[in-house]
């Protein structure tokens, strides 16, 4: 079949259809209906999206500030261990055990020994 008819034969269909609901009698009724279950969707999704807004409020914060709390509490207890050993030991932490299977390398870092997120304060110096 060719372009030409192909797409003639599709806009004959497609106005006959549209001809037909146009002059079909229980249009009015369709069209009440469906804005009867549009008012109906409306309604459903506010009473979802209020839902939602109540979860995230009373819910989801509280618990973002719970678990921030218990974080903060952990790392300060974290940090004052930290001090403790430090003072337990002139100032300085004890040096760390040189086991093989740590801080292996099959090649160098381009940047150096040190990760390169090296931290002084948190990881062991490799040079």
């Amino acid at each position: 079949m060719s372009f030409a008819a192909r797409n003639s034969f599709r806009t004959v269909s497609r106005s006959v259809r549209s001809r037909n609901f146009a002059t079909n009698v229980e249009s009015g009724k369709a069209l009440e209906a469906y804005l009867e279950a549009d008012k109906a969707l409306a309604h459903h999704a506010a009473e979802t999206t209020d839902l939602w807004r109540k979860i995230s409020y009373y819910v989801a914060l509280p618990a973002i500030a719970v678990c921030t709390a218990w974080v903060y509490n952990t790392e300060v207890e974290h940090a004052a261990h930290v001090e403790h050993i430090k003072h337990e030991n002139g100032g300085e932490l004890p040096e760390t055990p040189q086991y093989d299977y740590m801080n292996r390398r099959a090649k160098p870092f381009p940047w150096g020994p040190n990760s390169l997120f090296f931290n002084p304060h948190a990881n062991k110096d490799m040079s």
